[in-house]
């Protein structure tokens, strides 16, 4: 029997909601993969709250946790490596680190890296160092980027307005190494503000998916958004299919969330949309 395809998560934590790895992991394991979470951050809940509680792991253990896994001598079987929130360059390091020792185990491999930094209207709530960790480090190291509009702007240092701009934000990012870069919650000009657009663009082609903007805040989205991208692409790597799937899998997540009026993701009581969404939306080829 053959194996499910597995994938390293490395992400924040929370006991209560959806966000980091309790986003990304059941959804991936519901599509199909096998997940080695390996938890960043240890929180009661997600910081939007205004308050929890809970501790960071020390980078140093993170790291240690990662050996473990390697010592097994499951690197080989090892797809990919996701990233979310990292919180520091240290820990960023580690990452990397464990990236270069799952590529020289498994060439194939792939690196899914999610520069979690900030987005639109609350901006920055990283530390300091970390866009030049990204810009400078991971750029180089990541075969697919997942930043949302704000992060583009950032990573790229070029203001995006129209689809014109995002293009240019997304060579300029694709230059430094990433084969593949999903911009997620973009907003340019031509793009209704009733609609939520991602754009998934390599150097030689680029397409658009819309879907409708719920009302509704929805933390853990881009968590959700990264994974469930990095999933498909490793089962289709077919550009515009990921997206399509990606696109519908979240808006029917979203959607079950708001129709229920939870204060979370309701990931759960959408699995089955997940695998077979009710909706699909149409992929626009834009370059």
């Amino acid at each position: 029997m053959l194996r499910p395809m597995a994938i390293l998560s490395v992400q924040s934590a929370v006991a209560y909601g959806s966000v980091g790895n309790a986003a990304a992991v059941f959804p991936l394991q519901r599509l199909g993969f096998e997940v080695w979470r390996v938890d960043t951050v240890l929180f009661s809940n997600h910081t939007g709250y205004g308050a929890w509680r809970g501790q960071s792991i020390d980078p140093t253990v993170v790291g240690e946790i990662i050996r473990g896994i390697e010592e097994r001598g499951q690197f080989p079987h090892c797809e990919a490596v996701l990233s979310g929130y990292l919180g520091a360059a240290a820990l960023g390091a580690v990452v990397l680190d464990a990236v270069a020792r799952v590529k020289t185990a498994n060439p194939h491999a792939v690196y899914c890296c999610d520069p979690v930094m900030g987005d639109a209207g609350r901006g920055l709530f990283v530390r300091p160092e970390l866009p030049a960790f990204f810009r400078e480090q991971a750029l180089t190291q990541a075969d697919i980027l997942t930043p949302n509009g704000f992060e583009l702007e950032v990573l790229s240092e070029t203001p995006v307005t129209d689809m014109l701009s995002a293009r240019a934000a997304v060579a300029r990012l694709l230059a430094h190494g990433p084969k593949l870069v999903l911009a997620t919650s973009l907003a340019a000009d031509g793009i209704a503000a009733d609609d939520v657009a991602m754009l998934a663009a390599t150097a030689e082609a680029g397409y658009l998916v819309r879907t409708p903007r719920l009302n509704m805040i929805a933390n853990g989205s881009g968590d959700l958004t990264a994974a469930l991208f990095l999933g498909h692409y490793l089962r289709h790597r077919d550009l515009a299919a990921a997206l399509a799937e990606t696109a519908a899998g979240v808006h029917a997540v979203l959607a079950e969330t708001m129709r229920r009026g939870a204060q979370e993701l309701a990931i759960v009581a959408a699995q089955a949309q997940l695998l077979k969404p009710p909706r699909h939306f149409p992929v626009e080829r834009v370059f």
